[in-house]
């Protein structure tokens, strides 16, 4: 979809220090259902990811991580009932490397997956593999995936912490074995926005241009959505990650944060209908049982509504007060009254409630607001201002 750029407005900073920048159109693949239920104490059902799948196509996401068959049955049967729903998104699996979990894929049908092998010597060692040993089973799973019709991409699992010539050897060897394309991995979240463009770089460099190139982030240190943009600008084409940043520990890189950012921020395209960010949010977290902060980037309940008085006095000029328009997100604004609310919120408020209110009235409201508001560390109800107005008529 074609970024409204009217709803944007982020001044001209940006575009001055980021030209030229890449306009490639970047891919969305998520993996909500695979890497997101990760996340400690989830478990969807496989209605609910057919559910989410579905919701993930028609919003434009590329690519649906659909699951890991041999985890459990459910999980089987949640592919089958993805592959079976006719989706526009393509539908991938996932698979160790591992001649088993690829049989289980090509029993189900599946025609594409990623492929992951740890790459990092702490990895290796903790398995008890040689960095040769590894090597030979990444070259039998790929090839007899690629044998079998599959399109694979090489998934390195920690390739951040990976001595970088042996990752390097690994993905080409993938490529050589039959892998048409390679996702660069930062497993443990400890990849700078610097160090993510380097490692993109250098494996890509090692690479046939024709190979895409995928990045694949986590945000134990807050720097998931940076990563994943210095990733597509040093060459990435495909970005992973999951709805509302789900995953184990610190979560995945927020596939909705990184499509706005990338298109609002970066001018850089993607096929996200970002107006149906906040109902895809909404959906996993329902099904997920994982409230999110308000304030949370692009879905927080917090990001259109004002409860600050001196914020309320330019309300009615949303470019003054918010970065971009609330329907670019499928969001709404809105007004709330608390201890922090001035006279012009107690204006608005009863406007949008259609209430009959002298100006005269507002100064006492509004101390009548304040003073409910610090009583119970709170905001004001709308059931509440109309007793207020009620009882002080």
């Amino acid at each position: 979809m074609t970024l409204d750029r009217s709803r944007v407005w982020t001044g001209e900073l940006n575009r001055i220090a980021l030209e030229p920048q890449p306009r490639v159109t970047v891919g969305l693949y998520d993996t909500t259902l695979r890497d997101g239920e990760q996340t400690v104490g989830v478990v969807f059902t496989p209605e609910q990811k057919l559910d989410i799948a579905k919701t993930l196509s028609e919003a434009g996401v590329d690519r649906i991580e659909a699951g890991f068959p041999r985890v459990s049955e459910d999980d089987a049967r949640a592919i089958e009932l993805i592959l079976d729903a006719g989706l526009e998104a393509e539908v991938w699996g996932f698979a160790r490397a591992v001649r088993a979990d690829v049989e289980a894929l090509v029993e189900l049908g599946v025609q594409a997956s990623v492929i992951e092998s740890p790459l990092s010597d702490g990895k290796l060692d903790a398995l008890g593999v040689s960095r040769e040993a590894m090597l030979e089973r990444i070259r039998s799973a790929v090839s007899f995936a690629a044998e079998q019709g599959m399109r694979v991409a090489f998934f390195g699992v920690d390739c951040s912490r990976a001595d970088l010539e042996f990752a390097r050897t690994a993905y080409a060897s993938a490529v050589e074995a039959g892998a048409a394309e390679v996702v660069v991995v930062d497993t443990l979240g400890i990849a700078t926005p610097e160090g993510a463009a380097f490692l993109v770089g250098a494996i890509a460099e090692r690479l046939d241009a024709t190979v895409p190139v995928h990045w694949h982030g986590h945000d134990d240190f807050g720097l998931a959505t940076a990563a994943a943009i210095a990733a597509v600008q040093a060459g990435a084409t495909w970005v992973q990650g999951t709805v509302n940043g789900m995953g184990e520990r610190a979560g995945n890189a927020d596939l909705l944060e990184i499509a706005l950012a990338l298109e609002a921020l970066y001018g850089i395209p993607t096929r996200l209908r970002l107006e149906r960010a906040r109902e895809l949010s909404r959906l996993v977290q329902e099904y997920a049982g994982t409230p999110l902060p308000p304030w949370k980037p692009v879905t927080g309940e917090n990001l259109f509504t004002r409860e600050s008085g001196a914020v309320a006095a330019q309300f009615h000029d949303p470019p003054a007060i918010e970065p971009y328009a609330s329907e670019l997100v499928g969001a709404t604004r809105g007004i709330v009254l608390g201890k922090k609310s001035g006279l012009d919120s107690i204006r608005i408020k009863v406007a949008e409630l259609g209430l009959a209110v002298s100006e005269e009235r507002y100064p006492e409201l509004l101390a009548a607001v304040k003073r409910i508001a610090t009583a119970k560390r709170g905001l004001v109800t709308d059931a509440e201002f109309r007793r207020l107005v009620d009882e002080q008529g």
